[in-house]
């Protein structure tokens, strides 16, 4: 057709419709696509994954201070409440992190790996919290 304009000449904005239109057309063909049920054994990994990760974070906060005295006998109440279950963990990084100005800087690290682990599967933007489409 001679009066027919070329669809590269309509401009910028035609452009980003024709995208939007692209993007959106799998939700159009699918409608069930955009408001999917989250799996069933979602919730509960979330739960669990939450518990755990807030009790070891708090167990590893707890630890950070007792490992500035390296003189405390950790098998004494109360501080083995804490040094037992964090201890195999500590041991694993100390290997790899050395004290740092005589601390062991071991349940910082295993706080801060945790922390982001937590913010990486549960926090705002994080890989089941998008699955839940929270």
């Amino acid at each position: 057709d001679a009066n027919a304009v070329p669809l590269h000449n309509l401009g910028p904005s035609f452009q980003a419709s024709k995208m939007a239109i692209m993007l959106a057309a799998p939700t159009l063909l699918l409608p069930g696509a955009a408001f999917a049920e989250a799996p069933e054994w979602l919730e509960p990994v979330r739960s669990s994954l939450d518990i755990g990760l807030a009790f070891l974070s708090l167990l590893f906060f707890l630890r950070i201070p007792i490992s500035w005295y390296p003189q405390m006998d950790l098998n004494k109440a109360p501080q083995n409440i804490v040094a037992w279950p964090t201890e195999p963990l500590c041991k694993l990084v100390r290997g790899a992190v050395p004290p740092l100005f005589g601390v062991d800087i071991s349940p910082i690290v295993i706080y801060g790996v945790l922390s982001f682990v937590r913010e990486i599967f549960l926090g705002q933007q994080g890989v089941l919290t998008m699955i839940a489409g929270k």
